[in-house]
């Protein structure tokens, strides 16, 4: 029987939280206590309140596996891949590799800033055991891979986000480690870039090479990976080769605490030069707030992206995406698919762009949406499947007129459409 290429077994992690950033002497701290004593005993108590960021946490990887490893923020994903990369160590438990491991974790990890993207390279390369002559090897291909050419004796430190995520994971990928560990980070990339990042992992998986892949871009997870491994509060839930069972309960855990009709930005979400999301939600065809998110067929309904234009740019695109309660796709919608003569005429500030959802199309059932923003070809700001707040709505009724047919149709569409018949 093969080894396996990673063994993980009874894994924890546990960490501090409320630390005090700043430190007092002794006698500091003592002169604290005596005037201030409840409030010194809680800061105690703070200081020593713990978290478990994974807990028991058991799996094997066999060489040449794509392991989508996916839930909630804070479910210990990034923290399982730190330890993978040794980049921290486990408070429990023990990790066999029996592999070089190329990590891409977060942006700009393993560069140094005043190096040039040239440099960078050599440095990340060593970083990862690659000896110069392999590194020399491989060096065209990296620059080629990651379109950075330009500015290859350019300091890192004026690079871009998307611009070092291309580089980093150009040299993690093509320097060929036996285990190739991918968190979110491509989300920073552009659209065009992501596809080549993701036929970069599946041509890897296919030479032999093992993927631990990071991801809330369910789409990606279910057309890439082999297998799939569910985390929640620090633990495996589920670990399958049934990707898509994976992920559907992954968006059923996540419908339980967030089945929500309306969504408001905390100002801090989605920040960009651009267009500032403010608030999405749905109305009925007479302009009234549809709070419940139960919607019937009889009726259009529309799906509202409220946001201010800070930068004027003929790049933008605003629109939903549509996903049926088994995370199918069903279709994509921009304010601007009309000929350009019909485009809304755009300027600086708040704008209301409301997206129809048209009656009798969908069958009865739930639904999920999701906001697009981005600038054409260029940047996602909000991308579905990725990082889009998801609001949800329930078709009921409307199906048909006749008496025939009362209940749920098959399939993912109900259209109401006109019939002609003549005798002939």
């Amino acid at each position: 029987m093969e080894e396996p290429i990673i063994e993980v077994k009874h894994l924890s992690k546990q960490y501090n939280i409320g630390m005090d950033t700043a430190y007092k002497t002794l006698s500091e701290s003592f002169t604290f206590a005596v005037r201030h004593p409840m409030k010194a005993l809680m800061d105690f108590r703070r200081r020593n309140e713990t978290f478990w960021a994974l807990k028991d946490v058991s799996f094997e990887v066999k060489r040449g596996e794509v392991i989508g490893i996916i839930g909630r923020n804070g479910a210990g994903k990034s923290t399982l891949l730190k330890i993978l990369s040794r980049i921290t160590y486990p408070t429990e438990g023990e990790i066999i590799l029996n592999g070089r491991v190329g990590s891409l974790l977060e942006v700009g990890t393993g560069f140094h800033p005043e190096l040039s993207g040239r440099e960078n390279i050599y440095f990340n390369g060593s970083i990862l055991g690659m000896k110069k002559r392999e590194i020399d090897e491989k060096f065209d291909e990296i620059v080629k891979f990651s379109g950075v050419e330009k500015f290859l004796d350019t300091p890192v430190k004026r690079y871009s986000s998307g611009m070092q995520v291309r580089l980093a994971f150009s040299v993690a990928a093509n320097l060929e480690p036996e285990i190739l560990v991918v968190d979110e980070v491509l989300a920073v990339g552009d659209s065009v870039f992501q596809k080549k990042c993701l036929g970069k992992m599946k041509a890897a998986s296919e030479s032999g090479r093992t993927v631990l892949f990071v991801s809330h871009n369910m789409n990606a997870v279910e057309n890439l990976c082999t297998r799939a491994m569910l985390l929640n509060n620090g633990n495996i839930i589920c670990n399958s080769y049934d990707t898509r069972e994976i992920i559907s309960k992954y968006l059923n855990i996540h419908d339980q605490s967030n089945k929500s009709s309306s969504w408001i930005n905390n100002g801090k979400e989605f920040l960009n030069p651009w267009f500032t999301l403010e608030k999405i939600y749905f109305t009925d065809e007479f302009g009234n707030i549809v709070d419940d998110g139960h919607f019937n067929n009889k009726y259009n309904y529309y799906y509202n992206v409220h946001g201010n234009i800070r930068e004027l740019d003929p790049a933008l695109q605003v629109g939903y995406a549509l996903y049926d309660e088994d995370n199918n796709l069903l279709f994509w919608t921009n304010f601007n698919d009309d000929k350009e003569e019909n485009w809304p005429k755009l300027s600086k500030g708040k704008f209301c762009f409301s997206g129809l959802i048209p009656k009798r199309c969908l069958n009865e059932g739930l639904y999920r949406i999701e906001p697009m923003v981005s600038m054409y070809f260029s940047e996602w700001i909000i991308q579905p499947g990725v990082n889009a707040p998801m609001l949800y709505f329930e078709i009921t009724g409307g199906l048909s007129e006749s008496p025939y047919w009362l209940t749920r149709r098959p399939g993912i569409l109900a259209p109401l459409l006109k019939w002609n018949v003549k005798k002939v």
